[in-house]
């Protein structure tokens, strides 16, 4: 029975003494791979892309991103055709972008969130059928300036996004100068610094199609 007890005895000390050892005591630390400056270029401009897509509608963002691959091609554009429909579809994103920048929502008697296009003299719901609402909270979603100016700002955003798609760079300028790619990398992002900062300087209460719900 000594015996025993002293192996019992051993085995809690040695479990005890493993786990007093750090657990990283005789691991290498790898190091961190460098990075060419092409790739942070890179890194840094896919950041760029994602922080400027939250000031534009998910859904155009999110339409142009599936349907860039295909209309170019990955990039190729084989044909005339393939660039008229990039340039398609550019504009129709361009445009839903303006668009629904002038969008609103509330919700109505039933708590149910409902879509309405901003005018002179209100909102005019698009999806309430039957459901009105009452002049005075109309009132407060008329169209303003400001609304405008951001609808532009969403254009130019949209872009400088696009200028970041690598798809349609490459559509255009399959082989560009070192001068017309320094443009391309640096110009989309001058581009999303002043539209954030002008976004910061001049807000909007409007959530529309596509951009975040309001708490109320």
């Amino acid at each position: 029975m000594d015996i025993i007890k002293e192996e019992i005895v051993r085995s809690i000390e040695a479990d005890v003494e493993e786990q007093r050892q750090p657990l990283l005591e005789n691991q290498p630390i790898s190091e961190k791979p460098t990075k060419t400056p092409g790739q942070k270029a890179i890194r840094k401009t896919f950041k760029m892309s994602a922080h400027l897509s939250n000031l534009l509608p998910t859904g155009s963002v999110l339409a142009f991103q599936i349907l860039s691959p295909v209309f170019t091609h990955e990039g190729k554009c084989l044909s005339f055709v393939s660039r008229a429909m990039t340039l398609a579809l550019l504009g129709l994103c361009g445009a839903s972008c303006f668009l629904l920048c002038l969008t609103d929502s509330f919700r109505d008697e039933r708590g149910k969130v409902r879509y309405g296009l901003a005018t002179p003299c209100g909102l005019w719901v698009i999806d309430g059928g039957a459901v009105t609402i009452a002049p005075d909270e109309a009132a407060k979603y008329c169209l303003q300036p400001v609304d405008f100016f951001h609808a532009l700002l969403s254009i130019v955003v949209f872009a400088a996004v696009a200028l970041f798609d690598q798809n349609v760079v490459k559509c255009f300028y399959p082989m560009p100068s070192d001068e017309v790619t320094e443009i391309l990398t640096t110009l989309p992002i001058g581009i999303g610094v002043i539209c954030c900062l002008l976004f910061v300087a001049f807000p909007t209460k409007r959530h529309g199609i596509g951009f975040p719900l309001s708490r109320n």
